[in-house]
Parts: C-alpha cells; sequence; structure tokens
C-alpha cells in the first residue's frame, strides 16, 4: 500500500547527511536549533508526521528525538508534544555567517521610527477600528461563503460587495449607479491608476488638478504618460474654467484637500458644463465625504451627471487604509474599459470584501460612522478652542468636515515650526508639501493637522504639544 503524502503535523525544512539517519537527523535538528532557525518553545512534528516526510523509519525519528532531549536540545512531555527547550543558547545565522557573535538583534518594527505624537494628516484613528463588528461580519461570511467564491473572481469585484455599495452611495452620498458600473480597487492609488491607463490609452494627455493636493496621486498619472496641470485655486475652490486641453480633472468637490473648503457650487455648475462641452471626464475623489459636522453633507458631484463624472470612494478614511479597499461609479461608457485595464482576475482579496458588503448591509458601517463622527467632531472642536485660548494669532479654517485643519500661520514661519515639532517628537506637516510645482497660486504658510489620526488616549499629549510650537 502507498504511503500517504498528507499526514497530519507541521512542516520542518530538515536535511539529514551521512550513512547514518538517525545520527544525520540528531546532527541536523541540533544545527537547527543552534543556529535560531528552530526558536526556543517551537512544537516539533511528531515522530510519525516527521518520519513520513523525510521518508525513514518512525523509530529513527524517535530515537533521535530522546537523544535531543537527554542533551538538553528540546523537551518532551505528555500531550504537549516534543519542543525546542526554553533557554538553549543559539547563533542566528546572519552573526553566524558573518563571524560575529553577541546577542540576536532585534527585528525593526518601526516603533522607533514612530513619532511620540502623530497629527499628519490622511489616517483615522486606527485605535477605534470596529473589531468586534467587523468580526462579526466576518463570521457571517465564513459561514456562508460558498466554495466556488474563493476563486479567481470577477475583475470588478463581487457581485454582492457592488450591489451593496450601490446601495449605499445612492443613500448616503447621492451617487446614481448601479452594482455593474461599479469596479472595486485596492485602494484610491489603484484606481487613479487604472483611469490614467484608461484615458492614456483614448489618447488623453493632460489632466488638470488642484493647485494643492496628494502628491502622490499626480505621480501616479504621470507614471501613465499624462501631465498634470494645476488650476487655479481661491475663496470658492478651485476654478475649472481655466482648464483648456485637460481631457479630465481630478477634484476633491465635497471637501478640498487639503484646503478644506467645499467647492461653490457655481463651480460645480461650472466643472459639469465644461465636461459636457468638452466630452472631458470630471474624477471626484470623495475621500471623506462621510465625515461633515456643521451641517448637512455636500452631495456627490457625481449625482448632477453619472455620464460625466467618475466617482471614487474608499474605506481608507472611515475604516483603515490597511484594508486596501476602494471603488469607482463609472460612467457607462467607460465601465468595461477600466475593468479590463483593471486585469482578468480581481485584485482585492474575496473575503475582505464579501465582510465589507455585510457590514454594509447590516448597519454595522452606518453605526460606525456615526459614533466615528461625533468623536472626531469633539477633537475639532477641542482644536479650536486650545488654539483660541493658547494661539489666538494662528487662524484655523476648512473645519466644517473631514479629519484634519489648516491652521494659517504668519508669513515665514512653516518651516521653523515644523521643525520645532520634529525635534519635540510631534510629526506635522505644512501646507508647502501639498502644492503642486507648477501652481502659481501665491504660497502661503500654514499647517495641514490631522486631528483624526492620533489614539484616543493619545490625542490630549498631541493637542498638547502642537499648541507648544505655535508662533
Amino acid at each position: 500500500m502507498a504511503k500517504p503524502w498528507a499526514v497530519p503535523g507541521v512542516d520542518l525544512h530538515l536535511e539529514p547527511a551521512g550513512p547514518q539517519p538517525r545520527k544525520g537527523l540528531t546532527d541536523a535538528l541540533r544545527e537547527a536549533v543552534r543556529t535560531g532557525r528552530l526558536a526556543p518553545g517551537t512544537r516539533l512534528p511528531s515522530s510519525r508526521a516527521l518520519a513520513a516526510d523525510l521518508g525513514i523509519a518512525r523509530n529513527t525519528v524517535a530515537g533521535a528525538y530522546a537523544d535531543l532531549v537527554a542533551e538538553g536540545w528540546l523537551t518532551a512531555r505528555q500531550g504537549s508534544g516534543t519542543r525546542v527547550a526554553p533557554g538553549v543558547p543559539s547563533t542566528p545565522a546572519r552573526q553566524r555567517e558573518s563571524g560575529r557573535g553577541g546577542p540576536a538583534p532585534r527585528p525593526h518594527t518601526g516603533d522607533r521610527d514612530r513619532p511620540a505624537f502623530d497629527l499628519r494628516a490622511g489616517s483615522p484613528d486606527l485605535s477605534a477600528f470596529p473589531r468586534a463588528e467587523w468580526l462579526r461580519s466576518a463570521r457571517r461570511v465564513l459561514n456562508a461563503v460558498p466554495y466556488h467564491a474563493l476563486g479567481y473572481g470577477d475583475p470588478r469585484g463581487r457581485a454582492e460587495l457592488r450591489t451593496a455599495l450601490a446601495g449605499y452611495l445612492a443613500r448616503a452620498r447621492g451617487v446614481r449607479t448601479d452594482p455593474d458600473r461599479v469596479l472595486v480597487c485596492s485602494g484610491f492609488v489603484h484606481a487613479l491608476r487604472i483611469l490614467g491607463t484608461v484615458l492614456r490609452a483614448r489618447g488623453a494627455r493632460t489632466v488638470a488638478v488642484e493647485s494643492y493636493g496628494l502628491p502622490p496621486s499626480w505621480s501616479v498619472l504621470e507614471a501613465a504618460g499624462l501631465r498634470t496641470a494645476p488650476l487655479p485655486f481661491d475663496e470658492l475652490g478651485t476654478d475649472s474654467t481655466a482648464s483648456t486641453d485637460a481631457a479630465a480633472v481630478l477634484l476633491t468637490p465635497a471637501h478640498q484637500f487639503p484646503m478644506g473648503v467645499p467647492l461653490h457650487r457655481d463651480r460645480r455648475a461650472a466643472v459639469l458644463d465644461w465636461a459636457r462641452r468638452t466630452g472631458g471626464l470630471v474624477l471626484e475623489d470623495d475621500y471623506d465625504g462621510e465625515f461633515r459636522y456643521d451641517r448637512q453633507p455636500v452631495g456627490a458631484l457625481q449625482g448632477l451627471d453619472p455620464d460625466r463624472v467618475v466617482y471614487l470612494g474608499t474605506a481608507s478614511k472611515s475604516l483603515a487604509p490597511g484594508l486596501r479597499l476602494a471603488w469607482m461609479a463609472l460612467p457607462p461608457g467607460l465601465a468595461e474599459e477600466a475593468a479590463s485595464a483593471k486585469g482578468a482576475t480581481d485584485t482585492c482579496g474575496v473575503l475582505d470584501q464579501l465582510t465589507l458588503a455585510d457590514f454594509l448591509t447590516s448597519g454595522a458601517y452606518d453605526r460606525h460612522v456615526r459614533s466615528a463622527r461625533l468623536r472626531y467632531r469633539r477633537r475639532r472642536d477641542a482644536l479650536v478652542a486650545a488654539l483660541a485660548a493658547r494661539a489666538p494669532d494662528v487662524r484655523v479654517t476648512g473645519i466644517a468636515a473631514g479629519l484634519h485643519a489648516v491652521l494659517r500661520l504668519p508669513p515665514g514661519t512653516e518651516r521653523p515650526v515644523v521643525q520645532a515639532a520634529a525635534w519635540q517628537g510631534l510629526a506635522l506637516q505644512g501646507l508647502s508639501r501639498f502644492r503642486h510645482a507648477d501652481a502659481v497660486a501665491e504660497p502661503l504658510d500654514a499647517l495641514v493637522v490631522g486631528y483624526g489620526t492620533p489614539p484616543e488616549h493619545g490625542w490630549t499629549g498631541a493637542l498638547e504639544a502642537l499648541c507648544r510650537v505655535l508662533p
């Protein structure tokens, strides 16, 4: 009878050498422990499983284990199996190969590079991720998902998520679309890369962008072979009427990033008129549309003309950027081209898509957003109050919505303030880093303060550190 290959146990890579199997296996195991490849406490395969993997007799493995237990390299306990003994001295392979002794280097976790306080814009409070509700959705999905759903999927994304998104966006953001025109992506940059490919294939050469925005967005478009041309900006928002040869315009109309103003209704009408007149496309980045505090949310521009506007949304601000989930609501004539540019198979995790779909349809997403909105509003109010008391010469703008505020500074003080903050372990961003290199607008000295970023326990300390460095 042929030996089965599938034997219960854990995988262990060993290469016993020499004519004596027991000695060769003993030496190979001892070396694996000595070099640190098998860490203290590691549970080894059963003698039956390892014998089957190596093609040797079970008694040979049992004998090698017994030898190493006697030498103190391994421990064996009834019900606990055979494990690498705790406290066994080892020399990591990197040190052994370089001839260096001493303690093993600590693995790099990034903690030493993390500032004591972080007020950079672009992230929500990750400590507030709704773990319990997300876990409930994930369990429901795992209990119900058919096996065939775990294969290579539709490049547009799972139908369950596209359907849930179409319903939610219509209800909460005024987006007019259907599931067939929703495309799920691995983040906003991925969505923009797809659009850049489509635009370039259509013969586009230029995309108009806002004078202040996210440099990675401009880089993605330029990598697709498109020129980015900044548009004028004033108190009414971006002036899209200045666009001449652009095939598309990238805007954040509900809450301009980073300046924080909504696009004026006259400018909204003007950009749609431009698109209809020229055949251009409006790429609407609705990155934090759920978070509005002082009045009703500004509806999506896409709802006014679904044939000329591409709506882009993401879970990065409402949930967490690490989910790598974003979506586009596409005009009818663009949906197939975008799906083709994305590729033949889905690039987003099926289980995460299905979990988000359940999270949306169960009402958990709405509950989380409403709770987060209250928390961020309290932080915003605390920021405004602290600045009024301790830095009255600093003007706060762009606070009606979103997760950040713009702090206008006296001329010539932006860079010194950012440097002073860094010396005190406070991560801050100046407005200048978000200004397009070709922008014609007069440079402003200001800070872009992400009050959504700190964890709840760190918010008070971050606010105090900010007040200390302000002029």
